[in-house]
């Protein structure tokens, strides 16, 4: 276990990551979070980090409202990514050791982050599974 200590975000995290733009319908998003079987995709515009979007945001998205008591499904779909995405984005480095990351994962009840290089570039997602594996990986 104490080999968990050395282990870094670089070490286990997806280095292929599937982002999505501002500009994606809702519809589209959907079809993404179904086909990957993700929970969270980042936005990226011009190849730079603007949000987060999660199934939960999704979600949100059909809540009904005083000004919208029946939401209407099409209309909801052809939303955007930018109308429903989070803006604050909690990340994490390539170089971040995972005992940090795990920290911040239970204290945000997170269940991904982004991985940015130093210029603000997604290079990767750290998940849940990916801690999971590397704890496994260190009791072997």
């Amino acid at each position: 276990m104490r080999r968990f200590f050395d282990c870094t975000v670089s070490q286990y995290m997806n280095t292929a990551p599937h982002t999505v733009s501002p500009a994606t319908p809702l519809r589209d998003l959907e079809q993404l979070f179904e086909t990957h079987d993700y929970n969270a995709f980042p936005v990226v515009d011009d190849q730079r980090l603007v949000g987060f979007v999660t199934k939960y945001d999704l979600l949100k998205a059909f809540i009904f409202t005083p000004r919208q008591m029946l939401p209407h499904y099409d209309e909801l779909m052809a939303k955007t990514v930018a109308d429903v995405m989070s803006r604050n984005v909690t990340h994490v480095e390539p170089t971040a050791p995972l005992t940090r990351v795990l920290q911040l994962m239970v204290e945000t009840k997170a269940r991904s982050f982004p991985v940015l290089d130093n210029a603000g570039k997604v290079v990767g997602m750290l998940s849940r599974s990916n801690i999971m594996r590397a704890l496994k990986d260190c009791t072997n």
